[in-house]
């Protein structure tokens, strides 16, 4: 085949060039078919790591129980009866439910005044065990996190979150060893959690004060009661199995009937993170489609662009047919002519969606926190492979209906 020269790159241009608005109107549904494509799965890339940044450090496959009003009669039991959790119920689950790892209650005040000096907020008091950080990792940036003497000796020490800390000190000193006031109560911070994302489980972090499950218990009078238990599976079991094993032994204890699922009330972070994971691969899939029916649509405009060049250049076809040019020449030229209208149209469309998925990124990213919106490498080169494959399709038909002008009657044709 005859390979390509600078005259050949050359009329290639012309022909592009010679109606100029045509070119541009046929051009614009591949650069926007191309642009939609990039823009929307590096935006869906983007808005995961966003979500994602939410729940980052909370454990995948863990679960929380609270308690709500019985729905059926049991034991002696009428309807609607309130019932609590207990401090054993950790241990009968620990006991009795082989796939059950973590298990640990939480105690949670809403509405708490904290006050430093003349510094004041209102937030969260949570009352938590140190093993609760395998549930949902802390960001400590100064101090410590709880321990187990802090428990043991039921002592007045506490976390403070990230608006709680920016409210109270507000110059950034360092807020260890120094007393906050909760509703009377003075707590000695200990450390300072920076973490941003939860799924609000009895209050955002930024806005909670953690203190001993212990200390919790009984400076607030709540004797033995529990509001959540929180717990995660073992590696090799689903959460989704193991809260109704811990179900079943939970309304043993306390006399709930077996199918009474009013009176739990159990959420489950693996179904949580599995609903992310499904939308957002709806999301891509969505951006597939709506790019590929655009790039669809501007191919058949530059295919149908293409017959009507060819039916203006019959005299020049068959002109370039009576002087020697085979078949194979004519294909090449039109189809080259579409793969470079395809193809310039396409690299426009991929650098505009690019520089502004960049823009976009560094208004979002911290740098302690980055989103990238931009698509990967292989995503890249892959919508380039198909620009080409589109501009050799595009080109097809009227490659082929060059092919078949006739020499004579084409010269005649005026």
């Amino acid at each position: 085949m005859k390979q390509f020269d600078l005259d050949t790159w050359e009329e290639i241009l012309v022909t592009i060039t010679r109606n100029k608005t045509r070119s541009l109107l046929t051009a614009f549904g591949i650069f926007w078919g191309i642009f939609m494509l990039i823009s929307l799965l590096g935006g869906a890339k983007g808005m995961q790591e966003t979500l994602s940044l939410q729940f980052k450090g909370f454990a995948t496959n863990s679960g929380f129980m609270g308690t709500n009003q019985t729905s059926k009669a049991y034991r002696g039991f009428q309807q609607g009866r309130y019932w609590d959790l207990e401090n054993k119920d950790v241990e009968r689950i620990l006991r009795n439910v082989e796939g059950a790892d973590v298990v640990t209650p939480t105690l949670a005040r809403w509405g708490v005044n904290i006050v430093y000096n003349e510094q004041k907020i209102s937030g969260t008091l949570k009352g938590l065990y140190p093993i609760y950080s395998q549930i949902e990792e802390p960001l400590i940036t100064q101090g410590r996190y709880l321990n187990d003497m802090d428990v043991r000796d039921n002592r007045k020490v506490c976390i403070i979150g990230k608006q709680i800390y920016e409210s109270l000190f507000p110059g950034g000193e360092n807020p260890c060893g120094k007393y906050i006031e909760i509703n009377g109560i003075y707590y000695q911070v200990i450390g300072v959690n920076m973490g941003t994302g939860n799924v609000s489980i009895q209050g955002n972090t930024e806005t909670s004060v953690i203190i001993p499950f212990s200390t919790m218990q009984n400076n607030y009078n709540f004797g033995q009661k529990v509001q959540m238990i929180a717990y995660t599976a073992r590696k090799g079991y689903a959460i989704s199995e193991v809260e109704k094993d811990i179900a079943k032994i939970v309304k043993q204890a306390h006399l709930i009937h077996p199918d009474d699922d009013q009176a739990l009330v159990q959420l489950n972070a693996e179904v949580l993170f599995g609903m992310m994971d499904n939308l957002f691969s709806g999301i891509r899939i969505l951006g597939w489609m709506v790019g590929l029916g655009t790039l669809l649509a501007g191919a058949i405009g530059v295919s149908n662009i293409m017959m009507v060049t060819v039916k203006e250049r019959t005299t020049e076809i068959g002109i370039r047919r009576a002087i020697g040019a085979r078949p194979n020449d004519i294909l090449q030229q039109i189809l080259s002519e579409s793969i470079v209208l395809t193809s310039l149209a396409g690299m426009s469309g991929i650098t505009f969606a690019v520089f502004l998925l960049n823009i976009v990124e560094s208004a979002t990213s911290t740098p302690t926190a980055p989103i990238h919106f931009q698509i990967s490498f292989w995503q890249a080169i892959g919508a380039c492979i198909l620009l080409i494959i589109l501009g050799l399709l595009a080109g097809l038909a009227p490659a082929y209906r060059a092919m078949a002008v006739k020499p004579i009657e084409a010269i005649r044709d005026e």
